[in-house]
């Protein structure tokens, strides 16, 4: 297992500026967000927590992969290892469509698997990238064989959805730009599915004193599981986020780097999920993909979530807006 640094992220920071689109950042309206419970004896003025959101849904692509993919092509040019196969990936959609935008820069050629089951919306933008697109099964697991197996028989590069250093990285440089926009920040809210996000994000942030609290759907708990068993463990995936936060087992690196005192691990039901994302269109006509609204669903779930503390400076990262917003027209869940 590479252990992933911080000096990797100031790597592919480099690697990938004026490739990417900074960041975005927005405040949240004071007092939304609930604080934690105060102690009756403490008398100091009450000052209610600071919040951000991290718009990374505007990133090329419309999610953060775009940063990992980016990293990883780059160095594969810069050191003469991309083959005349081009490269090939697994993907629930987000890390596909990231490779298949990466690859079309470099000028080579992008073979992309997916569940069945991933959004039609997802889909259609793979091939509007000029992928080759291939649907199989109806798990992230299931399209991750059949990629390794092409990738064998083809001599594609094989690049990966989270499990890899250079997609660690290149996601970790997300919090580098929110750090250098939100001086004093306290606390960084991320929702996980195989980890990539949250390893990168993570490390960087432990590198500047920043707390990190990885968001799981209770039926997508690969990163909770592996902490309570202290290994990668595969775990069943039924979640309204799963075609993003779908993965059935954590990577390793992702669980080295949650075993750091810095960062809490929270779960939340898919009910708060769900209204996490309507809040987002309902106050903000933010439309995002379940997954990205688990982070928020972190700080909103009531008996679930992370309270922050009086004065905290927190920001949520809504990695992702590759959904169909037809859903959130209508009367609310």
């Amino acid at each position: 297992m590479h252990q992933l640094t911080y000096g990797d992220i100031k790597a592919a920071a480099d690697r990938i500026s004026g490739h990417i689109r900074p960041v975005s950042l927005t405040p949240v309206d004071r007092g939304a967000i609930r604080t934690a419970h105060r102690d009756p004896l403490d008398d100091t003025p009450d000052q209610p927590c600071e919040v951000w959101f991290a718009l990374e849904f505007m990133q090329h692509t419309g999610s953060f992969k775009a940063r990992g993919a980016q990293n990883f092509l780059q160095a594969h040019r810069e050191a003469a290892t991309l083959p005349d196969a081009g490269v090939t990936i697994a993907s629930g959609g987000n890390a596909g469509l990231a490779c298949a935008w990466a690859a079309r820069q470099q000028g080579v050629r992008a073979t992309v698997f997916l569940p069945a089951t991933a959004p039609e919306v997802k889909v259609a933008k793979l091939r509007g990238y000029g992928a080759d697109v291939r649907l199989i099964g109806t798990e992230y697991a299931e399209a991750l064989a059949a990629c390794e197996e092409f990738a064998a028989a083809s001599g594609a590069l094989a690049s990966h959805a989270y499990d890899h250093p250079l997609i660690a990285a290149g996601a970790g440089t997300l919090l580098d730009e929110i750090h250098q926009r939100i001086p004093g920040l306290d606390t960084v809210v991320v929702a996980v599915g195989g980890g990539g996000l949250f390893a990168g994000v993570a490390t960087a942030a432990r590198h500047h004193g920043i707390r990190t609290v990885a968001v799981e759907p209770e039926n997508s708990r690969a990163l909770n599981a592996a902490l309570e068993a202290g290994r990668p463990v595969d775990v069943p995936v039924s979640s309204v986020a799963a075609d993003s936060l779908g993965a059935r087992r954590v990577s390793a690196t992702a669980l080295d780097v949650a075993r750091q005192e810095d960062v809490r691990s929270v779960l939340v039901p898919d009910t708060e999920i769900i209204r996490a994302r309507r809040t987002l269109w309902d106050h903000r006509r933010i439309a995002v993909e379940h997954g990205a609204a688990t982070a928020l669903a972190g700080l909103l779930a009531a008996d679930h979530g992370y309270r922050p503390g009086h004065g905290e400076k927190v920001c949520v990262v809504l990695c992702g807006a590759n959904t169909d917003p037809g859903d959130l027209v209508g009367p609310a869940e």
